[in-house]
C-alpha cells in the first residue's frame, strides 16, 4: 500500500470476533491504527476481544453499508470476515441475510467505488469432499455443502465469480478448521484444541468423537488444522494486491487426526494421554466431514512464502501462551 493509502482506513467487518479481532491486533502490530471495526458491539463477551486494539471508528453492522456509501474515498480495503459461522445454525433466512445478502453488498460497494476486498469463505463449501479440495473456479459450481452455512457460503462464491464488475483487487479465503487465540466466545463452536484443553483441566481426559463409518478408526478422522497467526499472515499478505483476484484454500495443507491435536494438548499441558469415545450427535452425523486438506498449490503459486505452523507448534503456542494464562491476542 502507497503511504497515502496507509492513512486511510481498513476495514475489518466481524472485528469482534476470532479471527476479526485477531485481524485487527496483527493490523495494529503492522503499524495500522486507522481501522474501522464492524461488528454487533453488544456481545458481552466478545468485548475482552477488542480491549486492547486500537481503532478509530467502530460501527454497528446495521449501519455499516450507509456508512460505507458515504465515505468509500477514505477506505483503502475491506477485509468482510464477519458471517454467522455456526454450522449447526439451520435457519436458512437468518444466514441468507447475515452471509449472503450482507456480503453481496458489501461486494457491490467496492466494485463500485474501486475499493479492494478479501472476505471469509469457508471449507465448508467442499461438503464431503467428493469434488476433492481444489480451489479452481471452475470446480466450485459442482460443490455440494453438507450445511446451510456451508451453503450461504457456497451460493456466494458462485455469485462472486458471475460478476463482471468486481473490486480492483479482491480475494476469497475459504478457512479451513482455524483455532487459536480470542475464540473464548464461541462456545460450541470454538475449537477442538479449546474443548480439549477445558475438558483435561477438568477431568484429566478428553473426549473425542468415535467413528461411524468403517474405514476411520474411532478419533482418526482427518481435518486440516490451520494456525490463526498463519490465517493473519495470508491476510497481511494479500494488503499489497499482488496476488491475482481469486478464491483460494486457507489451510495448512495438511491432514491431521483429532487424536494426534488432543495428543498436541496433553503434551502442552504436560499430562497423559487419555481419551474417551463419545457418538457423534445425531444432529450433525450425517453432515460430519472426515476428511479435509486444503490444496494449497495455489496460494503459493503467487509468491505466499511463509511457512504454515505444524499441528504441535501450534497447538504448544495456542495452550501455553493463550489457554493457560487467559490471554489474548
Amino acid at each position: 500500500m502507497s503511504t497515502t493509502d496507509s492513512q486511510k482506513y481498513i476495514v475489518v467487518t466481524g472485528a469482534a470476533g476470532f479471527i476479526g479481532s485477531c485481524l485487527v491486533g496483527r493490523l495494529n502490530q503492522a503499524g495500522y491504527a486507522d481501522v474501522v471495526a464492524v461488528d454487533d458491539f453488544s456481545v458481552e463477551v466478545k468485548k475482552s476481544n477488542l480491549s486492547d486494539k486500537s481503532a478509530s471508528l467502530f460501527i454497528h453492522r446495521d449501519e455499516f453499508h450507509s456508512w460505507f456509501r458515504e465515505n468509500t474515498s477514505r477506505v483503502a480495503m475491506v477485509y468482510h470476515i464477519g458471517a454467522r459461522t455456526d454450522t449447526a445454525e439451520f435457519d436458512e433466512q437468518l444466514l441468507t441475510r447475515l452471509n449472503l445478502d450482507y456480503s453481496k453488498q458489501v461486494w457491490t460497494i467496492c466494485a463500485e467505488a474501486g475499493v479492494p476486498l478479501v472476505y471469509a469463505s469457508s471449507a465448508a463449501t467442499y461438503g464431503a469432499g467428493e469434488h476433492g479440495y481444489a480451489d479452481n473456479h471452475a470446480s466450485i459450481p459442482a460443490l455440494k455443502p453438507l450445511n446451510p452455512y456451508g451453503w450461504s457460503k457456497q451460493y456466494f462464491d458462485m455469485w462472486v465469480l458471475e460478476q463482471e464488475k468486481t473490486p480492483p483487487f479482491w480475494a476469497g479465503l475459504k478457512f479451513f478448521n482455524v483455532y487459536g487465540p480470542n475464540e473464548y466466545h464461541k462456545g460450541r463452536m470454538a475449537s477442538v484444541i479449546f474443548h480439549a484443553y477445558h475438558q483435561i483441566l477438568k477431568n484429566g481426559s478428553v473426549k473425542l468423537f468415535r467413528s461411524h463409518r468403517p474405514e476411520y478408526r474411532d478419533g482418526w478422522q482427518l481435518r486440516d488444522f490451520v494456525y490463526v497467526k498463519d490465517v493473519l499472515s495470508v491476510c497481511m499478505y494479500l494488503l499489497d494486491g499482488k496476488a491475482p483476484s481469486a478464491i483460494y484454500n486457507l489451510g495448512s495443507g495438511k491432514a491431521r487426526s483429532f487424536y494426534d491435536l488432543a495428543a498436541s494438548t496433553f503434551a502442552a499441558m504436560d499430562r497423559p494421554v487419555q481419551i474417551e469415545f463419545i457418538d457423534i450427535p445425531e444432529d450433525i452425523r450425517d453432515k460430519y466431514q472426515y476428511f479435509t486438506e486444503a490444496d494449497m498449490r495455489k496460494l503459493i503459486a503467487t509468491g505466499y512464502e511463509m511457512p504454515f505452523t505444524s499441528l504441535e507448534d501450534g497447538v504448544a503456542d495456542y495452550v501455553k501462551n493463550y489457554l493457560m494464562p487467559g490471554a489474548y491476542f
